[in-house]
């Protein structure tokens, strides 16, 4: 059975748009969409719904935000099956084990209340960070329909041997018929540049092809499998933040890998995917890389 995109809700306008992306995304993949508030999001985000003389407020008003973004659905992509759920437990535990049976998570970039003022929610920051599937967020002002500028940046990581990030970009370029952008940053460090009598620049050289034959590497793995997707490679001198973060300006996604360790405990995400996810003029992908190249549900299939 095909996997469904699932996507947040709790009532912002962040939220909003992600139930628009995650519409899109269902229709384009052909899967199912559930709908999915937590009923203790209120606790985390600041809002105090309305009190009901029939029913618990929270109830109330949980039902009154799936409804509405079931009905935008409908209107945006009649064609999608929508399901809904209200669930009562904490937002973070009921998104990360929707994630486990979800082909995607989509959610908005912050919620109500005080954590607004923040450069992204705690929500969608925790989930990004430990989710077993790959999780959208929606950042930028890209439409979630039409692609606006024909690109998807993949941000070509050198820290594990997988390649999912890398195929996870490709499917999305192909579904949306736009060219892929794979960036790949290298950073020679001062001392290596110096001209001493026996470096000549050759530290630097070497390091630039490290990039390069990193990027050979993840591509080649993947590229085969999708021969209608245009690839545009980009080695940049530099950090790797600062490089991805100036070519998501032109692009409608950006898809980053994060490495996940089965024992590891709290975020898994590391300081690049921290600046895209606060910082990314465009929406982005995070796309889980496990340090032994199993996801955990195949490993207990094996």
């Amino acid at each position: 059975m095909e996997l469904p995109v699932v996507v947040g809700v709790d009532g912002s306008e962040g939220s909003l748009q992600a139930v628009d992306w995650a519409a899109a995304e269902a229709e384009r993949s052909n899967r199912a969409l559930r709908i999915v508030h937590a009923s203790l999001w209120e606790h985390y985000e600041g809002v105090r719904p309305r009190i009901s003389a029939d029913r618990p407020s929270e109830q109330v008003h949980a039902e009154n935000l799936v409804a509405t973004a079931q009905e935008r659905v409908h209107s945006l992509a009649p064609g999608v099956k929508v399901a809904t759920d209200v669930r009562p437990e904490d937002p973070v535990a009921a998104l990360l084990a929707e994630g486990t049976e979800a082909a995607l998570l989509v959610l908005g970039p912050r919620g109500h209340g005080p954590i607004a003022a923040m450069l992204l929610g705690s929500v969608s920051l925790t989930v990004a960070g430990r989710a077993h599937c790959p999780v959208f967020v929606t950042r930028g002002e890209s439409q979630a329909g039409a692609p606006t500028y024909g690109r998807v940046v993949l941000g070509v990581g050198g820290t594990t041997g997988s390649t999912s990030a890398a195929r996870f970009a490709f499917e999305q370029a192909r579904s949306r018929d736009c060219e892929l952008l794979a960036v790949r940053a290298w950073n020679c460090p001062p001392y290596a540049s110096m001209p001493y009598p026996f470096l000549g620049g050759a530290q630097e050289t070497a390091y630039r092809r490290q990039a390069d034959e990193t990027v050979d590497r993840i591509l080649g793995v993947v590229d085969g499998d999708y021969p209608q997707v245009t690839v545009e490679r980009k080695l940049v001198p530099g950090t790797a933040h600062q490089a991805l973060l100036e070519e998501a300006a032109g692009a409608d996604l950006l898809v980053v890998g994060a490495q996940r360790r089965h024992a590891a405990i709290g975020l898994q995400l590391g300081r690049i995917n921290h600046a895209v996810l606060h910082h990314a003029p465009c929406p982005v992908a995070v796309v889980p890389e496990w340090s032994d190249g199993a996801h955990p549900e195949e490993q207990q299939a094996a």
